[in-house]
């Protein structure tokens, strides 16, 4: 929940822009006014931090989408699980900002910390798995490894769990395994982005909107949550600042002063990134539908994020106060291709599309329920039958079978 806070500040008490970052311990009073180089150098960052996993995630998943490893497939958020979304992560934020108000702050983010300490080495591990393999050699000893867990026995066994790896995958582990180290023990932010942009691009990758309508829903329910919990209440700041784990990414103002120790941070949350551009994937495929090579609609929806996440910055920079990212994101992300579509003449195209073709091209799907009697044995020959041969499932009718 709290990833989907918004580019959260405490600028009030130094007269900056500025978060105040997880974990700093000097009170915001006593910080120096960060200075209009160190501004500009932390919000840069974080515009730059946030559009790489936007890109390279979409670039990977559609090499998952070609790939044949079903398991590595984007799992589809439906209209349903968008509409429920907003209730879930108020329910969740809400839970999150009572146990800091119960119990002690510093158990519940050394749970966290461990917690996340586990998800940030898989997730990191698995962003640079791709890069890394271009850095063996071809002579490297690499071996395969098979993990399996399964329960009960004979016929009645079942799988839990089913993982391939190799020595590659294991040394990518090593090393990310070190980075998780130095963020449990330093809890430093260049260790926390690390973290968050690995977060941020496995989102993006293994996350899909199948079409325009689910995203529209999916933003709107957002933009009122990200509104209501940052100005009706104090719930989304608190939270963002007492929670010490790598779901924001944070950029020093002070790192000209103060190099790598710096710590009056500018922050980004996480969700500000991938929910977004979850919207803008969902409506890219649109032109291979009509036959048209063209990537106007994600080139669209980039320069739509690029201009709300800037939007939200200059809003937060003149009236000093945390801005939920999603008011400007939101509007900018829908209504920048809605115009491209206008001007087009597809607007109806566009919300009629449906992407799980295009994105899952090798995935069998079913859209004739024949009625089937007989034997379970007879019933699997019968759909094998109509999955092979789909021009004869039009000649013959439920009864002939």
């Amino acid at each position: 929940a709290v990833g989907a806070a918004a580019m959260e500040e405490a600028a009030a008490h130094n007269g900056s822009a500025a978060g105040a970052g997880a974990g700093a311990g000097a009170p915001a009073a006593a910080r120096p006014p960060a200075t209009p180089e160190g501004m500009a150098l932390a919000y840069g960052s974080l515009v730059l931090m946030a559009l790489l996993p936007i890109f390279f995630g979409a670039l990977r998943s559609v090499s998952c989408a070609k790939s044949k490893n079903s398991s590595e497939m984007p799992e589809t958020i439906t209209s349903r699980d968008a509409a429920r979304f907003p209730i879930v992560a108020s329910c969740t934020l809400l839970g999150l900002y009572l146990f800091f108000k119960i119990f002690s702050q510093e158990y519940i983010n050394l749970l966290l910390s461990m917690y996340f300490f586990v998800l940030g080495i898989l997730a990191l591990s698995h962003t640079i798995s791709p890069m890394m393999n271009r850095f063996f050699p071809a002579n490297f000893p690499n071996k395969q490894y098979q993990l399996l867990f399964t329960q009960g026995s004979g016929e009645s066994k079942e799988e839990i769990v089913n993982y391939e790896f190799d020595t590659k995958d294991l040394v990518c582990l090593a090393l990310s395994s070190v980075v998780g180290v130095w963020y449990l023990l330093r809890k430093h932010w260049i260790a926390n982005n690390l973290f968050g942009l690995a977060f941020s691009l496995n989102g993006v990758e293994l996350l899909h909107l199948n079409n325009v309508s689910t995203g529209c829903i999916l933003l709107g329910g957002l933009f009122i949550y990200d509104v209501f919990w940052v100005f009706g209440t104090n719930v989304m700041v608190t939270v963002a600042k007492s929670f010490e784990a790598p779901i924001k990414l944070v950029f020093p103002q002070d790192l000209l002063e103060k190099g790598l120790e710096a710590d009056n941070f500018a922050m980004l949350g996480l969700g500000d990134i991938v929910i977004p551009d979850l919207r803008s994937l969902g409506s890219a495929p649109f032109p291979c539908s009509l036959k048209k090579n063209t990537h106007t609609y994600f080139y669209t929806s980039f320069v739509a994020y690029i201009f709300g996440l800037g939007l939200t910055i200059f809003i937060m920079h003149i009236f000093k106060h945390a801005q939920p990212a999603l008011l400007y994101l939101v509007p900018a992300c829908i209504g920048f291709p809605l115009l491209v579509a206008l001007a087009k003449g597809e607007v109806t195209e566009m919300f009629s599309y449906e992407s799980s073709a295009e994105i899952l091209p090798h995935t069998p799907r079913l859209t004739h329920f024949p009625t089937v009697s007989g034997s379970p044995a007879s019933l699997a020959d019968s759909m094998q039958q109509k999955l092979s041969c789909p021009r004869r499932r039009r000649q013959q009718s439920p009864s002939a079978m």
